[in-house]
């Protein structure tokens, strides 16, 4: 029996500004399709939500904040956003940059796992991206080897630094899929929807902080967390924990400690300082690991480099993490452009919410006055 012809290839989208040519990937929630972009003379690709889905409220909630959250981004390790918004069907869409190349997990499952040397350049790409996400109050929730993009350009074609470099070709990470993402206060616009509360665990198990297992508030560490546990898997083919299941895997990040390299691959060898900086980052405590991705990037350079030992490391406490919920903007019109000519954001903007403990004290001292002034009130009156 012949397959049902894809309604969407050979289409005109937005009036002829994109022409579907072939899908190239699909999901659970849709389809990626290349198409050629007539008016720019380039590829791009374009994530369509599957028609039959436009009535899950969730997954057109996760499919919007995606394509929000990765309009904010410009770091040249990060997958670019053109356009999004909704066709005159219904269908919900994104225009992508065409990327050419496989995923983390197909390299590896295909290759085998990486020499450091060519492992660790990719995972410290990923690391400078997620730092600037974090940077905007983004936090992905979502990094495994399937959401890393590794594509090759020519040498001396990009600024990006440090690559590995295989038949005069580098080797360019980029960082896809913010449908998990989690938008602070300070992304919210008016209009804009609590999508999930404290509690709810979303993610993939294998790959998940044990404070997103646990359904507890997060904030960039936990992107950090499943980076090392990305890395792990990278260099061996192996996950740092032995499990049978997903929810064995949630109960290990929770409670056991990684299997030490050395241990897992008995027969390969590591530089000195690589297990200490991935154990680092696989702390169970949040206040444990390194203070943001840029700082477990620049471990990853110290490995890479050959030290001995890590460049100085972040000393100031990092800001109280954002209420726990997930902020997305209300759909304002039927396309957007993802533009990144924004004004700065101001000073207040960087501050985020204020800790809930200062209101929590203020009212203490409220009351505290209060009770003061009836107790004054009452020993006035028995003197009278």
């Amino acid at each position: 029996m012949a397959r049902p012809v894809d309604p969407f290839i050979g289409r005109d989208l937005l009036n002829g500004q994109f022409q579907i040519l072939q899908k190239i990937g699909s999901g659970g929630m849709g389809s990626v399709y290349k198409a050629l972009q007539p008016e720019m003379n380039r590829m791009v690709a374009v994530k369509i939500l599957h028609p039959k889905l436009a009535g899950r409220s969730d997954l057109v909630s996760r499919f919007r904040r995606e394509a929000r959250a990765m309009s904010h981004l410009t770091h040249p390790n990060t997958v670019k956003v053109f356009l999004y918004g909704e066709l005159d069907d219904g269908s919900l869409y994104i225009v992508m940059e065409y990327l050419d190349g496989k995923n983390l997990n197909q390299t590896v499952r295909g290759e085998g796992p990486m020499p450091v040397e060519r492992a660790l350049p990719l995972l410290i790409q990923s690391a400078g991206a997620l730092d600037e996400a974090h940077g905007k109050g983004i936090v992905h929730r979502d990094m495994k080897p399937e959401n890393i993009f590794v594509t090759r350009v020519p040498l001396g074609s990009n600024a990006i630094h440090p690559v590995w470099t295989h038949e005069d070709k580098a080797e360019i990470a980029k960082v896809l899929d913010f449908g998990l993402a989690k938008v602070t206060e300070r992304e919210m616009r008016p209009g804009s929807l609590i999508l999930t509360q404290e509690g709810m665990v979303f993610g993939t198990p294998e790959f998940m902080s044990p404070e997103q297992a646990q359904g507890k508030p997060l904030d960039p560490k936990s992107d950090v967390y499943s980076l090392a546990v990305i890395l792990y898997e990278v260099l061996t083919g192996k996950l740092p924990f032995e499990a049978k299941n997903a929810m064995e895997y949630i109960q290990l990040h929770v409670q056991s400690p990684p299997i030490p390299l050395a241990t897992r691959v008995p027969d390969k060898t590591f530089p000195p300082l690589l297990w200490p900086v991935i154990a680092r980052a696989l702390n169970k405590e949040p206040k444990d690991r390194f203070a943001s991705s840029a700082e477990f990037g620049a471990a990853l350079m110290a490995v890479l480099e050959g030290r001995t030992q890590l460049p100085p490391l972040q000393v100031a406490a990092p800001p109280p993490p954002p209420k726990p919920q997930v902020i997305i903007s209300a759909p304002g019109g039927r396309a957007s452009h993802a533009t990144h000519d924004t004004a700065p954001p101001s000073a207040a903007s960087l501050a985020g919410p204020r800790p809930v403990t200062n209101l929590k004290m203020l009212v203490g001292i409220a009351a505290a006055f209060l009770l003061l002034g009836i107790g004054l009130a009452l020993a006035y009156l028995q003197l009278r």
